[in-house]
């Protein structure tokens, strides 16, 4: 596996524990800055409105930069948020650095998803997403607890500083372990792009993306007050049970990335299928502390796990460059905001466990989604990945599942 390939995954690392780090801080930052909890709260909201929102555009900006050069433009503008959110004297200062690190956040998984496509064999690109999407899952594992214990022991104005730092290493190591590469539109031009879009069949596939993401999350935002309120956990045993979720996402996102070149819709189907029935089970066994783990441990071996597949999946649609990435990271983003808003109306209706019974729901549509991919069954060419110098790659079948081809990321 290529060094360059760990050495993006250090970065996805950095920009995922940036993400959450407001969600362990908010009563310091609630204090600091002399706003209540609930606003602190829209910061987490404002992050990812922006990544969904802009980075699209920022990406765009960044098309004629080599790749090298544009992942180290996008650490320039991260770090730079982040720098503003360690010193930021008031809320309106915090509010516009976290909307500068995610839209920098949301470009970045774009151009290096692209990159990871050239720099893998395509017999281990499905292996090389899940490497690099490691970055995702061990910044949820590892970069939130970390900097919810550097902000409870030093200040929350550290904790920025230290991802700040996370930041500069990532850079640097970019910088040495990165070869130079074209530029990273694969050669073409903006209109070139957007040409792919008019497929209707790339929106069904990103859809999908959507809905497995909204599944998860409508029930990973409020985990923590289901194990306390409806399994009787204590306060303090729920973070240890959070750290067990976060290893099971590290291993099902291993499994999924060694499948998803070969069996990429039908890793999906089985994820969606498997996630229904934890998510059902969850919610109809919640009161019950054993089963409760064990099906929330399954949630996190098929929910998010399934990135690679999804990757694979869009770029087959349409393409592997920069652009078809980062909106497909939007509506990825997208499924993060209808899962985590929809689950807060399900509990004022439905109750705790009204989270468990939406993700479900979302599991059982989005199962729903690849049903075309799965009656076309047709043979698919492998992705073409464009070369260094650079022409453009076409666009593959989505319903296929060849055996050792094709792009990988996300």
């Amino acid at each position: 596996m290529p060094r360059a390939v760990y050495v993006l995954a250090m970065g996805i690392f950095a920009m995922v524990t940036s993400e959450f780090v407001v969600a362990g801080l908010m009563p310091q930052m609630a204090v600091g800055l002399g706003v209540s909890i609930p606003r602190i709260g829209l910061l987490i909201t404002a992050f990812a409105v922006a990544m969904a929102a802009g980075g699209p555009f920022l990406t765009v900006a960044v098309l004629k930069l080599r790749q090298k050069a544009a992942l180290m433009a996008l650490f320039g503008v991260f770090l730079a948020g982040n720098v503003l959110a360690a010193v930021a004297p008031d809320y309106g200062v915090m509010l516009m650095a976290r909307i500068v690190t995610g839209v920098a956040s949301q470009a970045f998984f774009g151009v290096a998803l692209s990159l990871c496509v050239q720099l893998a064999r395509p017999e281990v690109r499905g292996r090389a997403i899940a490497l690099v999407m490691n970055g995702l899952m061990l910044g949820t594992l590892l970069g939130l607890p970390l900097s919810t214990l550097v902000g409870e022991h030093f200040g929350w104005r550290m904790a920025f500083w230290v991802i700040s730092g996370i930041t500069v290493l990532a850079a640097l190591a970019t910088l040495a372990g990165i070869p130079r590469l074209g530029r990273a539109e694969g050669g073409g031009g903006f209109r070139q792009e957007l040409v792919v879009f008019r497929n209707p069949r790339l929106w069904l596939v990103l859809s999908t993306s959507t809905l497995i993401i909204g599944a998860t999350f409508s029930a990973f935002s409020y985990f923590h007050p289901i194990l306390t309120e409806v399994t009787g956990f204590a306060a303090g045993t729920v973070p240890l049970l959070l750290v067990g979720y976060g290893a099971a996402t590290v291993i099902g996102n291993t499994v999924v990335g060694r499948l998803a070149d070969r069996y990429t819709v039908g890793v999906q189907l089985v994820g969606l299928t498997l996630n229904f029935l934890f998510l059902a089970g969850f919610a109809v066994l919640a009161h019950l502390p054993v089963p409760a783990v064990a099906l929330m441990t399954g949630i996190g071996l098929v929910g998010v796990t399934m990135n690679p597949a999804m990757v694979t999946r869009v770029q087959r649609t349409g393409n592997a460059r920069p652009l078809v990435n980062t909106v497909h990271s939007s509506f990825i983003t997208l499924g993060v905001i209808v899962g985590s808003s929809g689950g807060g109306l399900a509990i004022n209706s439905f109750g705790l466990r009204g989270p468990l019974w939406l993700g479900a729901a979302l599991a059982v549509i989005g199962a729903g989604t690849l049903v075309p991919d799965l009656l076309r069954r047709s043979p698919a060419a492998p992705v073409s990945v464009a070369p260094v110098t650079g022409h453009p790659e076409p666009a593959i079948s989505a319903a296929a599942e060849p055996k050792a081809v094709c792009a990988a990321g996300s």
